[in-house]
């Protein structure tokens, strides 16, 4: 068949929201795209973490979304990194209408890896969220399992909890001083929903201010709010986050170098583990011993070896252990310990039931093994509980009246508890 190649082919529909910019061969290919995330931290790009990204996509279609710019990565993703995709494509999207624009929705549909560029990321929450072109960027990572990354206010909204800036940015010290600011706009649950960042809020450009404050605020706002364990993600501005397909997730930078590290944060997990004051208008206070947040710093290196395990929010390579804590609006860093109750996402060596489908519909089957009984709690996105009960044998959960989106189901028993992560359709 006969390659056709375009470069830098700029589509202009102003007036339908969007201008895009081609490269690449215009002839579609479909590949095999492994998942992967990449977390960027919002200054020039890691060579090394973009190249992991791009071989994530299998020689596919690249599409990068954007809402200011024009054709900065088109080159950068194509050629100069030496790793072979198909195309790439920047769309500029300006409005809802560009974000909902048939032509905007078939390249995305059919891109086997997605990048979100910097800028503002209300723009991303105004324009993408709660319309087809959320639901097929959700579709491309929760149920295709396809790469996606991005950097700045790219990664911002990569969270299940994310800051969408909708009032404006802020400080560490105004966050701490007032957890209800009006610039601290936090959503919960309602945009993506990406593999291992389901429960986690992210924050970039961490060293340049330093956002530790307010990343403590945004996570006491989340578990003040919503009752329950708070989880972060941070990166300096020119460090990079990728997540595996198993939850490893590997930190590049260049350290020795310069100080550039990755902060992997969880609030406690036994006991009244919330702030102990999180009210409008007063200085927060989030002590708890003076561990209110278990934070594993972890160097980013040119090849990334350093690493934390997502699927168990405790296993790390190479980072260091801190404890975090807030006193009346004050922020304090201090030496730490390991996490030793985490979250843990997936299958035991023998695990204590078998969940599916996943995704599932109106049915979701949940399979026991053993003969004791298992208290079943289900919870949404937004940490509401929607179901509990005590389940024995084989139970099929009539689940017709639960919207669409992710939910955490927990199993306990004498041995422990184990927690499966599951897309309702």
């Amino acid at each position: 068949m006969k390659q056709i190649w375009v470069f830098f082919l700029p589509l202009v529909a102003a007036a339908q929201g969007y201008t895009s910019y081609f490269t690449g061969n215009v002839t579609n290919v479909a590949t095999q795209p492994s998942f992967g995330v990449c977390l960027m931290g919002g200054a020039t790009e890691h060579d090394n973490a973009m190249k992991w990204l791009l071989q994530q996509a299998d020689g596919g279609d690249v599409v990068v979304l954007r809402a200011t710019g024009s054709d900065g990565y088109n080159d950068y993703l194509y050629s100069e990194l030496g790793i072979n995709v198909n195309s790439v494509e920047t769309l500029v999207i300006t409005s809802v209408a560009g974000a909902t624009n048939p032509y905007v929705l078939n390249k995305v549909a059919n891109a086997e890896m997605i990048w979100l560029a910097g800028g503002d990321q209300y723009n991303y929450v105004s324009y993408f969220r709660n319309n087809a072109l959320g639901d097929l960027l959700n579709e491309h990572v929760a149920v295709k399992h396809y790469p996606i990354g991005g950097t700045s206010a790219g990664m911002a909204v990569l969270g299940g909890y994310y800051f969408s800036a909708q009032n404006g940015s802020i400080t560490s010290s105004a966050a701490t001083s007032n957890p209800y600011a009006s610039n601290m706009t936090i959503g919960a649950g309602d945009f993506m929903t990406v593999p291992f960042l389901e429960t986690v809020i992210t924050d970039t450009h961490f060293d340049n201010p330093d956002r530790r404050g307010r990343l403590s605020a945004f996570m006491a706002r989340i578990t003040q709010d919503y009752d329950v364990r708070s989880f972060g993600i941070a990166a300096n501005e020119y460090v990079a986050v990728c997540v595996d397909e198993t939850g490893l997730a590997r930190v590049y930078g260049d350290y020795p170098s310069y100080q550039e590290f990755a902060y992997l944060v969880q609030s406690g997990c036994s006991g009244d583990f919330g702030p102990e004051l999180c009210s409008a208008g007063q200085p927060l206070t989030w002590n708890y011993g003076g561990s209110a947040l278990k934070v594993y710093r972890v160097p980013g290196t040119m090849t990334g070896q350093h690493y934390f395990k997502l699927n168990d929010w405790q296993t790390g390579s190479g980072g260091t252990w801190f404890h975090w804590k807030v006193t009346d609006g004050a922020f304090l860093q201090t030496s730490g310990t390991p996490a030793t109750c985490a979250l843990s996402v997936g299958e035991e060596e023998v695990p204590m039931a078998k969940v599916y489908p996943n995704p599932f519909g109106d049915v979701l089957a949940i399979e026991m093994t053993g003969t004791e009984p298992k208290e079943l709690k289900v919870y949404s996105m937004m940490g509401r509980l929607v179901y509990q009960g005590l389940l024995q044998g084989t139970t099929n959960l009539d689940t017709t009246s639960w919207p669409s989106g992710l939910y955490i189901i927990e199993l306990s028993d004498a041995r422990g508890v184990t927690r499966y992560k599951m897309l309702r359709d």
